[in-house]
């Protein structure tokens, strides 16, 4: 928790009581639902919560807006990130409906009115959204064919409409198709190790009926 005040200062009192909230409620329900590596689980805030937010010092979402998380496991970015910015509508699906199960139920704990959680592949997904998030569920050609048609036609934020997405490692030969997408590295706004090869990739995906 510390590391969360630290690198998001501005954090309200409501905000900080459901960081808090998510060390208890993800011990308790990895317990039953196995969600995070008995590895990562008392790392929960370094490798899971701090890298989800990494895409907030990419891009802020504004209020309005939407977001879909895909393959989301056990709510990884969307549930920090529906903390950070209560006032934009999540929508979070995973193909494995145990870990959906954990995700609404960690919603419903900590009253994140702004998430909307799915059983479901993102191919049967019909609404649009401003951004679509994730953290590494396959190669970026592939999750490119998954989501091309789900992006809305009007970019009101910052960068325009498209894809934020959470991987590791020398991605040159994976994203060589795409010639406008950008790479930014967390070490840039994160200090620990854990960091060192991680990053955001950025593609704008047009609108496509």
């Amino acid at each position: 928790m510390d590391r969360i005040r630290n690198y998001f200062p501005s954090l309200s009192p409501d905000q900080l009581k459901k960081f808090e909230l998510l060390d208890t409620l993800y011990k308790d329900w990895n317990t039953k639902i196995n969600v995070i590596s008995r590895k990562d689980i008392d790392q929960l805030y370094l490798r899971h919560v701090l890298h989800s937010l990494g895409i907030a010092k990419v891009q802020s979402f504004l209020p309005g807006s939407s977001v879909l998380d895909v393959g989301t496991g056990g709510g990884f970015p969307g549930i920090p990130l529906a903390i950070l910015f209560p006032e934009t509508q999540f929508f979070l699906v995973d193909a494995i409906g145990k870990k959906i199960k954990v995700v609404n139920e960690v919603a419903t704990a900590l009253d994140l009115k702004n998430v909307k959680a799915e059983h479901t592949r993102v191919e049967k997904v019909k609404d649009h959204f401003d951004f679509i998030v994730s953290r590494a569920v396959t190669n970026m050609p592939d999750f490119v064919k998954w989501v091309r048609k789900k992006i809305k036609k009007e970019s009101k934020h910052e960068l325009r409409n498209g894809i934020l997405y959470l991987k590791g490692g020398d991605l040159d030969e994976e994203l060589k198709l795409f010639k406008s997408v950008q790479q930014f590295e967390l070490n840039q706004y994160f200090e620990e190790d854990f960091f060192d090869t991680k990053k955001v990739v950025y593609l704008s995906i047009k609108y496509k009926p």
